[in-house]
């Protein structure tokens, strides 16, 4: 642990995010530290746009590491290497008191590693855990020798860590929670009357997920269940939130769909659409934890290369891969994967959630215990997070 910086003096704090989920919460923590902190911070490191706005000139653009799926970083690795021996160089040259990682353990775990040889003296820290207690679990202990501190999106993240020999793992709470202020405030009426939904008309919210990959596999089974349910759901609206680099695609895969989605974007309409709906067909992911804290009962679906499926069911240690049922610890949300991802089993789930029915009191009784699952003691996470960081500097 650092000594506790003097009166006036500067923190030199270096930062690394590989992709853009981890320059938002980058983002967040540096304007967190920035309030929380008794001093002057010198960010230095790799980030994007959000990062350099709260005062970091990135190494490099962070496209350059931003690299999604593992044939995709096979291809990169020349690249990532690069940049992983570019970024070790200028920590050791920044002298820090503490080097940040963020997410991206194919980048940032490599660098860590190179640093912790080199300069075995400064603090490391981890902000989002790998998903040890899913897949790979002997990744726990083996970080203990080149990190410091973990700090976890997710409350049984620490227990795990614990149980796994991993580092000190502290919950900082997921940023998910700062949204809840724009998911309450959400105006599902002015959404409503915009795409021409009648009061009390049943919504389903489709999310076919954010990643072309996941589109691209998810999108036509997605269709395929509408046309089931436009059968047995009379009057059913379809609504689906997109982001803007996979909009045309969504657009174009659904244009012969039975019924005609109602295709909205950006934050606002995605939380006034949650709102709305009776129910969501989503792609396994974070925004299964969204709908959650948005109260929306759900069918979770995924499919991934054929190719990989048997390799990663002998991987995967979870009983679920839904992120709202880990965050709960009970199955009570159902997930098709594979095979099982097929219109009609999709359509038998979200029937009884579209109308009254057992399964859906029983969901909508699960979805009450997930806010206190995940809340923090007081402030939000971003906040949470500078605490933690402070911490290990000492102050």
């Amino acid at each position: 642990m650092s000594a506790v910086p003097a009166p006036g003096s500067v923190t030199t704090i270096f930062i690394v995010a590989g992709e853009h989920s981890g320059d938002a919460l980058g983002a967040k923590l540096m304007a967190g530290l920035k309030t929380l902190g008794s001093g002057k911070f010198r960010f230095a490191g790799v980030g994007g746009h959000e990062m350099e706005g709260e005062g970091l000139v990135s190494l490099f653009p962070i496209e350059d590491v931003a690299v999604m799926g593992p044939l995709n970083i096979l291809k990169a690795l020349p690249r990532l290497r690069r940049r992983v021996l570019t970024t070790v160089d200028a920590a050791i040259a920044a002298q820090p008191d503490v080097v940040i990682i963020i997410d991206s353990p194919e980048f940032t775990h490599p660098i860590t590693k190179r640093i912790r040889r080199r300069a075995p003296h400064i603090p490391i820290i981890d902000y989002v855990s790998p998903s040890v207690w899913a897949w790979r679990p002997g990744r726990a202990k083996k970080m203990r020798a080149y990190v410091d501190e973990i700090l976890a999106l997710l409350p049984f993240e620490p227990e795990a860590h614990e149980r796994l020999g991993g580092p000190h793992c502290t919950y900082v709470g997921h940023p998910l929670i700062e949204r809840l202020p724009d998911i309450a405030s959400a105006d599902a009426a002015a959404l409503a009357a915009r795409a021409g939904i009648a009061l009390g008309q049943p919504v389903l919210l489709a999310l076919p997920g954010s990643r072309r990959s996941e589109v691209e596999r998810l999108v036509d089974v997605f269709g395929e269940t509408v046309a089931v349910l436009r059968d047995r759901v009379p009057g059913l609206a379809v609504v689906i939130p997109a982001v803007a680099h996979v909009r045309p695609l969504i657009e174009a895969r659904s244009k012969n769909w039975k019924i005609a989605p109602i295709i909205v974007d950006g934050h606002a309409d995605k939380y006034a659409a949650m709102k709305l709906a009776r129910a969501a067909l989503a792609a396994s992911g974070t925004v299964t934890l969204e709908l959650a804290l948005a109260n929306l009962p759900m069918a979770v679906a995924y499919k991934v290369d054929p190719v990989a499926a048997p390799f990663l069911r002998r991987m995967i240690k979870a009983k679920t891969v839904v992120l709202a049922n880990l965050v709960l610890g009970e199955n009570a949300f159902p997930e098709f994967l594979q095979e099982d991802c097929n219109a009609a089993r999709l359509a038998n789930a979200l029937i009884p959630l579209l109308g009254e029915s057992p399964e859906r009191r029983a969901q909508l009784a699960a979805l009450a215990r997930i806010p206190a699952r995940v809340a923090l003691p007081s402030g939000m996470p971003s906040e949470a997070a500078a605490r933690a960081v402070l911490r290990v500097l000492g102050e």
